[in-house]
């Protein structure tokens, strides 16, 4: 394995490449037969009526433990990055916010607008505190890649 030229150590790195496209291609339409007879499953079992709010609230939950593993699992070298992220996307959530508790009061949907100004304010509020809170997280760990004296 020393004594290789780098034109058998190529030819050696195309075969592991092709053998491992086979393999992900063979993964893939393994995958692919599973989300059918799973998605066969649930259309049989609810008589093809799932109602979507199911669905979104399935791809919620996901999204929870997704983000719970992948918060946890940063190392201290990427929190920054990471919460300049976090702002990132708190910062169109103030906007969507602003959008929500900017809805007139004589909409078409009755008491809905002030549901809407209400969750509108209180998310606007809670991002407000989050953007605040990931500038302060992230000054402090700036501050401490700075040289004393």
């Amino acid at each position: 394995m020393a004594n290789l030229t780098p034109e058998q150590a190529m030819e050696g790195a195309r075969a592991a490449a092709e053998t491992a496209k086979q393999a992900a291609t063979a993964a893939q339409a393994y995958a692919d037969q599973a989300a059918a007879a799973l998605g066969a499953a649930a259309h049989a079992a609810t008589g093809g009526a799932v109602d979507p709010t199911v669905f979104r609230l399935a791809i919620f939950v996901l999204a929870v433990f997704v983000g719970y593993y992948v918060v946890w699992s940063v190392t201290p070298a990427l929190h920054t990055p990471l919460m300049s992220v976090t702002n990132a996307i708190s910062s169109v959530i103030v906007v969507g916010a602003l959008l929500a508790v900017g809805v007139q009061a004589d909409a078409v949907l009755g008491d809905g607008p002030l549901w809407a100004r209400a969750l509108g304010f209180v998310a606007l509020v809670l991002a407000s505190v989050n953007i605040f809170g990931g500038f302060l997280v992230t000054q402090r760990m700036l501050a401490m890649y700075k040289k004393k004296g």
